[in-house]
């Protein structure tokens, strides 16, 4: 299950509307990728919060508000809470986010 939880604008050079998305999974984005490719350590275990889910950001270029239908590909590793995300997202971006 792939869920958009929050989602964000802030200004690309300070004057460009563009969008951050927090999107919740039910797996673990990079594991998958990682056992697909056959690169996962033995033991290696899904990273999954108790809930069994991730949180992930999905930056968006301006004027794009969704991703044109295309497969989910996140921006960010993945975070056990939403408060996670939402620090990490407004941390590594040049300007304040406001959040719908």
């Amino acid at each position: 299950m792939e869920s958009i939880v929050a989602a964000g604008v802030w200004l690309y050079d300070g004057v460009v509307p563009t969008t951050v998305n927090v999107v919740m999974l039910d797996y673990d984005f990079w594991h998958v990728i990682a056992e697909a490719n056959g690169d996962l350590e033995p033991g290696e275990v899904p990273q999954l919060n108790e809930e069994g889910r991730l949180y992930y950001l999905k930056y968006l270029p301006a004027g794009r508000p969704d991703d044109g239908g295309r497969p989910f590909w996140p921006s960010s590793q993945g975070f056990h809470t939403l408060a996670e995300a939402v620090a990490a997202a407004e941390a590594a971006l040049p300007g304040p986010v406001v959040w719908k």
